[in-house]
């Protein structure tokens, strides 16, 4: 396999950052929809997008995903995290709480929380 440069213009559009500074991995699953007619949910993960920093000091994230395919649909979901929640020890994580796009005639609610950014760094 060979390696993508992802900050070529085609992946990245200009200007495309070098490096990645604060990020969070975030992974969970939709709520069931259709109840009636065909109960199921789907899963995600992604990494957010950089931090985007607010006015009172705090922050958030552009968090963009698609969600795994069940019966010929996926859904997919673009939007911004909560601001940081402190969990101790200088640590944060952030929530989001949404719904899918609607595909096949339905959409799903969600509510996730970020993982913690850089969990073995100093």
């Amino acid at each position: 396999m060979d390696y993508i440069d992802l900050c070529q213009p085609r992946w990245c559009p200009p200007p495309c950052p070098r490096w990645q500074r604060h990020v969070h991995e975030i992974l969970g699953s939709v709520m069931v929809a259709e109840i009636e007619e065909d109960p199921h949910n789907h899963r995600f993960a992604t990494v957010s997008g950089e931090a985007i920093p607010l006015p009172n000091g705090n922050h958030v994230h552009d968090v963009l995903f698609r969600t795994d395919f069940y019966e010929n649909h996926f859904h997919v979901f673009s939007g911004r995290s909560g601001e940081a929640i402190h969990v101790g020890g200088g640590r944060h994580v952030h929530f989001a709480e949404a719904q899918t796009s609607i595909n096949d005639g339905h959409f799903h609610r969600f509510r996730v929380a970020a993982l913690i950014q850089d969990p073995i760094g100093d």
